[in-house]
């Protein structure tokens, strides 16, 4: 069970932010900004997820077929991953020394998701401390199809032994929900929220989902200099922040669970994928 009903935030709680007994996480990509030492005087913030892996992996051998017009450009592409992949490892070391929760999501694009699966384990490196996150934007064809993702998602619990959750937007979350047997994992994954308004109360329950794991409630889209929902010292108004459905205790005790919500119906069968030659993480 991802939540416990004694720990539970309700979902009809109006700005549950405002509640100082309600922890928050943070999530970033590479070019957010964040002065640890400023941040971590926020005992709020209770765990941080992190960009890992986007899409296909790129080719940086310079010969093949790449992004890049040119070789220079090839190697520019090169460095900028290096120093993106270094960050995160470093933002990972700082985080978990703070006893920061620590996770990590792939912003799925068109393309084959086995290789998008193996792409985010071998980048991320989760270990069963980790939070591990599928993120799709929305059903346009920029993003990873749901059909696809259903085939991720069982190559990560192949590859690791553990589910990810599922971060997207009310209008995913309602396709899922309406078509749960076309979708049966991704509609048990718990799901991590992305509205900005002041309350959800006419959202959930909703499908499988009958609260929220993580609400994303501020990002970019509705925090400025003037306003904003929240503020996190030592970021800046771009940084994304979420509320947890469940108290702090019950937040590190599912934090890597990587469990299926319940259901009716039985656990969809792990099929392996043919022709792939990773051993499981």
């Amino acid at each position: 069970m991802i939540a416990c009903a004694a720990t539970s935030v309700a979902a009809s709680e109006a700005k549950p932010w405002n509640n100082p007994s309600t922890p928050l996480v943070i999530d970033a990509y590479e070019l957010n900004k964040i002065e640890w030492q400023a941040l971590l005087t926020d005992k709020r913030i209770a765990g941080f997820i992190h960009k890992a892996s986007d899409g296909l992996p790129e080719s940086f051998t310079c010969k093949d077929k790449h992004a890049g017009d040119s070789f220079a450009h090839c190697k520019t592409m090169w460095r900028k991953y290096a120093v993106s992949k270094e960050l995160y490892q470093t933002r990972r070391l700082v985080a978990r020394g703070a006893g920061l929760l620590w996770g990590a999501y792939h912003l799925a694009r068109p393309g084959n998701p086995i290789d998008q699966a193996n792409h985010f384990v071998e980048y991320a490196q989760p270990d069963t401390a980790d939070l591990m996150v599928i993120d799709i934007e929305d059903l346009g064809d920029k993003f990873m199809s749901l059909e696809d993702a259903e085939i991720f998602v069982r190559h990560i619990k192949m590859r690791t032994g553990r589910y990810p959750i599922l971060y997207t937007n009310h209008n995913v979350a309602r396709h899922i929900a309406a078509r749960s047997k076309d979708y049966a994992l991704l509609s048990r994954l718990p799901i991590w929220y992305a509205r900005y308004r002041p309350e959800v109360k006419d959202v959930f329950p909703i499908g499988s989902w009958s609260n929220y794991f993580l609400w994303q409630f501020s990002s970019a889209t509705n925090c400025s200099k003037r306003r904003c929902p929240y503020r996190v010292p030592g970021t800046s108004t771009d940084i994304d922040v979420n509320v947890a459905g469940v108290g702090l205790e019950e937040l590190k005790k599912v934090w890597a669970q990587g469990a299926l919500l319940p259901s009716n119906s039985p656990e969809p069968a792990m099929i392996a994928d043919a022709g792939d030659g990773h051993r499981p993480f």
